[in-house]
């Protein structure tokens, strides 16, 4: 094949649906025309805000909880006569431990359904929330935040496929940047209570925590009050054998095999996400303070004013890839973000700061916004909840040095700055290591978007549960039926129903 026609094939969107025996069907999807967003919201039943507004409020109760320790470094290093840093290994400790609950809880969703692994993960994490207030020693608090991480990982998962798999595919855009925004929506609800509550409780810092308990125990208990996904439950009884680990594990060994390329891709992309969030977030107040000389109660506001910026960009962004394309909605983001970077900066004064601050998180989280719909598109259909909870969550261990190698770098670094009294100090580079480092990362970012494939419009919701029986699996594993309204690698060739039809073996398919 010409390499143009290689290139516009790369860049063509297919659509994929899945027939009654478990196959898929890909052919070039149709442009989507702009649909104003009053009438997606519209489309929606009872039962799809139900199974939504449950999924993000457990990522939002996981966005809370998480941010609990960070912002309470201080007040914990004072409790454990520790050094802030030494407390700060209690978050690095909690993202490397996420893959592993994205793994335990995504099996178990793709396994045993969404409703009770999603109860007994947010029940966990509200015990260990308790068990952080309770910890009376800094070993003890290090061992509870690691299995925090653990319980931490499976959320986003089973979260995001319960959301999205009960949603109309035309819907699916939006409400991917809505969800994936209720993380930032934790981040500022804690906030709140810290500014609020915590300096009046007689519990101090505790009470972030046992509020946190408290919501999250409350989300969990709300998802038993439904019934499993309705595109699960027929999955599982079209399935011989649906649900059956032996048979599970089996057809999770061939997806690994047929997709090994598409997971590691996956797991760089998210990688190069956790990289661009992780720093221009983390380190950020710290900036403020130490780089530009501003009060914590500046800071603390410009983080704040960011983090709306962060949930209008990722609304926005998850809406627009719905018809303009996951990878150049991601694309045109990372390009926007990377121009904003000198507003965000160079100025040494608070306003201008705190509208690069805004762009910067409206650009950054507005391309997460595509991530939900993006990876549940990507997956095999059946394992939609161990397949982006997994990569997203190796992705993050991946990234989890980000926030110390900027602070080791700028610290290393010194500029020169004058006072306005005329004084001369010195005080940490965090300015251009933050713009380099954003500067490096959107590119990544950008043009490993560009490289991927994407399946926006896929009908995941079609696809049987994983653990289907033994004569599907052999089907599954001697080939897969590819369906494309186009000529096969331009030899004219036209197949049936109006293009070509074909079943390849699983090493034919992978070479293609």
């Amino acid at each position: 094949m010409p390499i143009k026609e290689k290139i516009k094939s790369h860049f063509t969107t297919y659509e994929t649906s899945i027939d009654e025996n478990g196959l898929e069907h890909r052919r070039p999807a149709p442009r989507e025309k702009i649909i104003n967003p009053l009438t997606l919201v519209r489309k929606l039943t009872l039962m799809n805000w139900v199974y939504f507004l449950v999924g993000w409020m457990a990522w939002t109760m996981d966005g809370y909880d998480f941010h609990t320790v960070s912002l309470s470094v201080s007040k914990l290093a004072v409790y454990y006569d520790t050094p802030r840093a030494r407390i700060s290994q209690s978050i690095t400790l909690t993202l490397l431990f996420r893959s592993v609950g994205a793994a335990i809880f995504g099996i178990a969703g793709d396994l045993y359904g969404r409703k009770y692994p999603l109860f007994i993960n947010m029940l966990i994490i509200a015990v260990l929330q308790v068990g952080t207030a309770y910890a009376d020693a800094f070993e003890t608090f290090l061992a509870v935040r690691a299995l925090f991480g653990i319980a931490m990982g499976g959320v986003w998962g089973l979260a995001a496929s319960m959301s999205l798999e009960n949603l109309p595919v035309e819907c699916r855009g939006l409400f991917s940047g809505v969800l994936q925004q209720g993380y930032a929506l934790g981040y500022l609800i804690a906030s709140i209570f810290n500014l609020t509550i915590v300096p009046n409780s007689p519990h101090s810092f505790r009470a972030l925590f046992y509020i946190g308990a408290a919501l999250t125990a409350l989300v969990g208990c709300l998802r038993l009050l439904f019934p499993e996904s309705k595109q699960f439950l027929e999955a599982k009884a079209h399935g011989q054998q649906g649900g059956h680990a032996k048979a599970f594990m089996k057809e999770a060994r061939v997806q690994v095999r047929v997709h090994w390329r598409r997971c590691v891709y996956a797991v760089v992309l998210m990688a190069g996400f956790n990289f661009m969030s992780h720093s221009s977030q983390d380190m950020y107040p710290t900036y403020m303070q130490q780089g530009k000389g501003f009060s914590a109660q500046n800071a603390t506001l410009a983080t704040l004013l960011g983090k709306v910026g962060a949930i209008i960009g990722g609304t926005i962004g998850g809406y627009y890839s719905q018809f303009f394309g996951r990878r150049l909605t991601i694309m045109v983001l990372c390009l926007i973000g990377a121009c904003f970077i000198p507003l965000w900066v160079v100025p040494d004064s608070l306003g201008p700061l705190i509208i690069g601050n805004f762009m910067i998180d409206f650009c950054v989280q507005g391309a997460w916004g595509v991530i939900p719909v993006h990876l549940a598109e990507l997956s095999p259909p059946a394992f939609r909840a161990a397949f982006p909870g997994i990569t997203y969550q190796l992705g993050n261990m991946i990234s989890s040095p980000a926030a110390q190698i900027l602070s080791s770098v700028a610290e290393s670094l010194k500029r020169p700055t004058a006072l306005s009294n005329g004084t001369v100090i010195e005080r940490p580079d965090y300015a251009t290591t933050q713009a380099i480092m954003m500067a490096i990362i959107f590119v990544w970012v950008g043009v490993w978007a560009a490289i991927g494939k994407e399946e926006r419009g896929s009908r995941f919701e079609e696809a049987r549960a994983a653990g289907m029986g033994e004569v599907e699996m052999e089907e599954k594993e001697r080939g897969i039926v590819v369906e494309e309204d186009r000529e096969r690698d331009g030899s004219g060739e036209e197949g049936k129903k109006g293009g070509v039809e074909y079943v390849e073996d699983v090493e034919a398919q992978r070479r293609r």
